[in-house]
């Protein structure tokens, strides 16, 4: 859960230079428009606005990060299922609100959102999307896939899918990490919302 006080603010955009505004565009579609400082400009993601403070870092993440949200292998859907139950198991609000808000795009109902977040699942999901859930807790509790998992997924997906869907795991758990420790505040136009469970139990029976 997230602290009310950010231990790392966003850095705002006029406090930018020009090397971190360099590094910004052609990774992120909005930056100038961002940066711009303009009356109807609009507002930098405070995830955007924390990244400001390691341009270089910022710049080097969000080109890897693209490759899985732009350029996907996994079914984005599918892909969204996942980094929910980071979020969900890691308690990262801010996490959370930005990928439910994705994961409604593509798709997913309110029953499969509020399963993802619960600590058995639920009927909402289907049989690989509960498998998703198992293989994503896993990950977590004892950092690989067991030998039932790895089977039963390769049965699903290929080669190239199972490699995403590891670095989609472990890429929003570092993610997850970094907006907890910073106490990342929600974005003014995402609303609070119900938090997920933290899912601690076992849902493959």
């Amino acid at each position: 859960m997230t602290t009310s006080v950010p231990r790392l603010a966003p850095l705002p955009p006029e406090q930018w230079d020009e090397d971190a505004r360099a590094l910004l565009r052609g990774r992120v579609g909005l930056a100038d428009r961002y940066l711009s400082g303009a009356p109807d400009a609009p507002r930098m993601p405070n995830v955007l606005g924390v990244l400001g403070h390691h341009p270089e870092l910022a710049a080097a993440w969000l080109s890897y990060n693209g490759v899985l949200l732009q350029e996907p292998a996994l079914d984005p859907l599918l892909r969204e299922l996942v980094i929910l139950r980071v979020a969900a198991r890691t308690g990262s609000d801010y996490e959370w609100h930005q990928h439910v808000r994705i994961g409604t795009r593509l798709g997913l109902s309110a029953a499969q959102i509020d399963a993802i977040g619960a600590p058995a699942g639920g009927p909402a999901l289907s049989p690989v999307e509960v498998l998703l859930l198992v293989a994503t807790d896993e990950l977590l509790d004892g950092h690989r896939l067991g030998d039932r998992t790895w089977a039963e997924l390769s049965g699903h997906f290929d080669a190239r899918q199972l490699l995403e869907l590891l670095f989609v795991a472990g890429s929003y758990l570092c993610l997850a990490l970094v907006f907890n420790s910073v106490a990342l505040q929600p974005d003014p136009d995402i609303g609070p919302g119900d938090r997920p469970a933290s899912p601690e139990t076992e849902v493959r029976p």
